[in-house]
């Protein structure tokens, strides 16, 4: 084989884009990698600002005050269970509701499409919308946080677009093979779709598990609440005798790097399950699919 000679130009680029690109990754680990040190840290290093990128003082005060609590695993179970409840609706609700507006021949589609917009551009309102939640006896149960975000109209217009690019001569066939409209779904469309399913699941996943104001406005018990609502308390609860005068060496120590520590805890979950889902974001889903 004969080698190509890169031009000088070409060289240049290189050299730049990994410059740039370098100091993005530089730019985008830098705040994460100073929580985690100041999670580790000292109360009084962190608020001398000596805290950057290694912890000083090491000490693991906040996360045994945080992870000895029976009712933080309790609400760490409860956004477990919500998560997983309102993304498996939530996609089962999105992917039936775009593949039905992938259909340019269906009668009504541009109707569908305007109806689920217009929730996107205009709001009943909070007020309303707890009234309302009120009245059906969703309070203080799972379905008061998945059934009021169980459709997100940018997730369902991705979704749809995808849709939308598949090629018709696959359903045909499969219709002709005797498939009916639920068959073709589920064995045809649905495996040519693992990315933009993964993808959908990810942002939904991330969402219900980040979520707090549904859970704060809609549940009363402790006992339901989700995670970030512990944490939630935790941080005022901490800030609040500290500034009562209530201060002891661990009161201290968790005001001081509380916030980190409850960010460590809520994103370690998620940055667990990334790598699994990240493959799909690439992955050529169609290539193969059509011959001729």
């Amino acid at each position: 084989m004969v080698a190509i000679s890169k031009s000088r130009g070409y060289r240049a680029f290189q050299v730049i884009n990994a410059v740039v690109l370098t100091g993005v990754v530089i730019v985008t680990l830098y705040p994460f990698v100073n929580i985690i040190a100041r999670s580790f840290s000292q109360e009084r290093y962190i608020i001398s600002g000596q805290v950057n990128l290694v912890p000083r003082g090491f000490n693991l005060t906040t996360y045994r005050i945080v992870i000895s609590d029976p009712m933080f695993w309790t609400n760490y179970g409860n956004t477990v269970l919500y998560t997983v409840v309102a993304t498996a609706i939530a996609m089962l609700l999105t992917t039936c509701y775009a593949y039905v507006l992938s259909k340019k021949h269906l009668k009504g589609r541009t109707f569908l499409i305007w109806v689920a917009v217009f929730t996107m551009i205009f709001s009943g309102g909070l007020i309303p919308q707890y009234v309302l939640v009120n009245g059906l006896g969703l309070t203080n149960s799972i379905w008061a946080i998945v059934l009021p975000n169980a459709i997100s109209v940018f997730n369902l217009l991705v979704m749809k677009a995808f849709f939308e690019g598949l090629p018709q001569e696959l359903e045909e066939a499969a219709a002709i093979d005797g498939l009916n409209t639920y068959g073709v779904l589920w064995k045809v469309v649905l495996p040519l779709s693992k990315a933009v399913l993964a993808t959908m699941v990810l942002f939904y996943a991330v969402s219900f598990w980040n979520s707090w104001f549904t859970a704060f406005l809609y549940l009363n018990e402790t006992d339901l609440f989700p995670v970030t609502i512990y944490l939630r308390n935790l941080i005022a609860g901490a800030t609040g005798a500290e500034s009562a005068g209530a201060v002891t060496s661990e009161v201290t120590q968790a005001a001081a790097n509380i916030q980190s520590v409850t960010i460590m805890l809520t994103v370690l979950p998620i940055l667990a399950v990334y790598p699994f889902v990240q493959r799909y974001f690439v992955s050529g889903v169609m290539i193969g699919a059509v011959k001729g």
